[in-house]
């Protein structure tokens, strides 16, 4: 299935849902931080078996203790479903 745009006011809605995550143009950003950098990778490597999984990958800045995950849908120019679908996915890696 074809993903669509979403519209501002549905990507308001979306955005209420999700602790910390924030738009930036065409996409949905978040900056995640940890103790070590033994911590980040793990994190990274837990998004990247959700990306896979999904077949939507995030773009990621990764440093010693932080990791910022962004997400677009490049085929309809902005912000689809699945980004927030994905990032809703990041989210339970956090519960403990």
């Amino acid at each position: 299935m074809q993903a669509k745009k979403l519209s501002p006011v549905q990507i308001k809605q979306h955005l209420a849902r999700l602790d910390g995550w924030a738009k930036r143009g065409k996409e949905i950003v978040k900056t995640f931080k940890f103790k070590d950098f033994h911590e980040t990778m793990k994190f990274v490597n837990a998004v990247a078996k959700i990306a896979n999984k999904e077949n939507h990958h995030p773009d990621m800045e990764v440093g010693y203790n932080r990791c910022v995950v962004h997400y677009s849908t490049h085929s309809v120019g902005g912000l689809s479903e699945n980004d927030f679908i994905c990032a809703a996915k990041i989210e339970t890696l956090l519960i403990v």
